[in-house]
């Protein structure tokens, strides 16, 4: 690309994630500053309740996912059985899924006794965050040279000894970062909180929510918010000083897998037994608490699914066209332009990246109370979700579309001048042609991020436009066995679409990629 269209590129970008992400910001680090709303916040009880609950629950998932996760990491990472690739794509499968499905897909499978409780949270954020340990740590286990344990074995150190002392501390940077990601997902998750916890346990986002819709309470509302920008910027501080002072240097090796032998065999077939029937049954009890009713078996919830489901479904589509469509434009050209290099693309880079270290409801919130008065008076249209959902989707279209990008070979845009080819042309025969398959890849990934969004859209969303995530959490929310199936089978149609969605990205993204 031209260097004149690199930097308009990048100034489109900056504008955008500025206008509709840095002002929301700014907006309710303003709001939340005012006077009396921080120690209002910090002085009720009940936020300081609600706080301390949305801190621990997020250290015990946490700690659970990690201790869960460690084991199917290291058969991932070592050993060659087969069907280990296609057992490694079913355990990525639970953190693609809207969390909302996730919600409704354990409210179907626990007893009701455990409905609302902490065990149902921590079970579904184990769920849905252990693909982020299996393929962080088993990305660098697998990688590991094996020499140094294999020495320290052969001087008399027992198994335990080993990896107390020789693997853990090689893969701390991994756990770290796999841990730090653990955590924010957890310490702002709302959906999951939203179906399985109820108004017993209630996490900040939950609050959030309720002050600013329920009770109007915006000045209290903004410094919720504020209060969690704080902590998750504290995280990110302590994860990028954290994995600074663990790095050190590895002899990294290709991964090679070995078959099991022994009793590695019983260990390989025990861990997949469990992560197909731990991270099966959730998804398919949904499946069939969608024709299951008071009667037996029965499609009285698919039948119940109306016009106003059917109408959640086209709403929820359309509008994930236009965020991909958005996504793609911006994250495309921020793409090209990142991958021109220079301290420009790298400061580019890092801010398009800054919406995924926030959390859904806080962004929408903060949408929400920027754009509520003229000139940009947003609040009425439907304008708003579709652009909340690029946020989230541009940083997944710059992160496919930038390795192929790198990976260009400049000889072959001197090979095209040489042949009398001008920039542009060389730019469209050459980058663009290139590029066009991860782009697609981005923009499914833009579309399944849409699809699910629930945080956002539930501050955004008006009577018109109500998308599939909030349809499905109206429908769980109901009495009655009716309700409850029509709910499951709104998240089951939810899950087709977002697997199919994330399958035909698989397929488009280039081999070399990684999640």
């Amino acid at each position: 690309m031209p260097r004149r269209a690199r930097v308009l590129a990048a100034v489109a970008a900056a504008t955008f994630t500025g206008l509709f992400f840095g002002w929301p910001v700014a907006t309710i680090l303003a709001r939340g500053l005012e006077a009396g709303a921080l120690r209002r916040a910090l002085t009720n009880p009940g936020i300081r309740s609600v706080a301390w609950f949305t801190l621990w629950q997020a250290v015990a998932s946490t700690a659970l996912t990690l201790l869960v996760g460690l084991v199917p990491a290291y058969v991932l990472a070592r050993f060659r059985f087969r069907g280990r690739r296609l057992l490694l794509a079913f355990v990525t499968v639970p953190f693609v899924l809207p969390t909302v499905v996730v919600g409704a897909a354990f409210l179907a499978l626990l007893p009701q006794r455990w409905h609302q409780t902490v065990g149902a949270i921590l079970a579904a954020h184990v769920f849905f965050n252990l693909a982020v340990v299996v393929r962080t740590v088993g990305g660098l286990w697998g990688q590991l040279d094996r020499g140094v344990e294999d020495a320290a074995r052969t001087l008399g150190a027992s198994p335990w000894r080993v990896a107390r002392y020789v693997t853990f501390p090689l893969l701390r940077p991994a756990m770290i970062a796999a841990s730090s990601i653990v955590f924010l997902f957890t310490f702002t998750s709302y959906g999951v909180i939203t179906v399985l916890g109820g108004p017993r346990h209630p996490t900040i986002e939950v609050e959030l929510y309720r002050r600013a819709v329920l009770l109007g309470d915006l000045p209290v509302a903004s410094a919720l918010a504020l209060l969690q920008l704080i902590a998750v910027s504290a995280l990110l501080l302590w994860w990028s000083r954290a994995q600074a002072r663990g790095s050190r240097a590895l002899a990294l090796r290709p991964a090679a897998h070995r078959a099991p032998v022994g009793r590695e065999r019983v260990l390989v077939v025990g861990t997949a037994l469990a992560l197909v029937l731990g991270l099966g049954a959730p998804i398919a009890r949904l499946v069939v608490r969608s024709v299951q009713g008071r009667h037996g078996l029965g499609l009285a919830g698919w039948r119940a699914i109306g016009a106003d489901g059917w109408a959640a479904l086209a709403t929820s589509a359309r509008l994930a066209m236009i965020a991909a469509a958005i996504a793609v434009t911006i994250g495309g050209a921020a793409a090209f332009a990142i991958a021109g290099g220079g301290r420009l693309g790298r400061v580019l880079d890092s801010g398009l990246m800054l919406p995924l270290g926030t959390s859904a409801v806080t962004l929408g919130f903060g949408l929400l109370i920027t754009f509520d008065e003229a000139p940009l008076d947003l609040r009425g249209s439907a304008v708003l979700i579709p652009i909340a959902h690029a946020l989230v989707g541009i940083p997944f279209v710059v992160r496919t579309v930038l390795p192929s990008l790198r990976a260009i070979d400049p000889k072959l845009r001197e090979a095209a001048a040489t042949l009398g080819a001008g920039p542009w042309r060389a730019f469209t025969a050459i980058d663009l042609r290139l590029a066009a398959r991860p782009l697609l890849a981005g923009a499914g990934f833009a579309v399944a991020v849409s699809l699910g969004e629930f945080g956002a859209t539930s501050f955004l969303t008006r009577r018109g436009n109500t998308t599939l995530p909030i349809e499905i959490a109206k429908a769980l929310g109901r009495p009655g066995e009716v309700s409850v199936s029509r709910g499951a089978a709104l998240a089951t149609v939810l899950l087709l679409a977002t697997a199919a969605i994330v399958f035909l990205v698989d397929r488009l993204r280039p081999e070399a990629s990684t999640w």
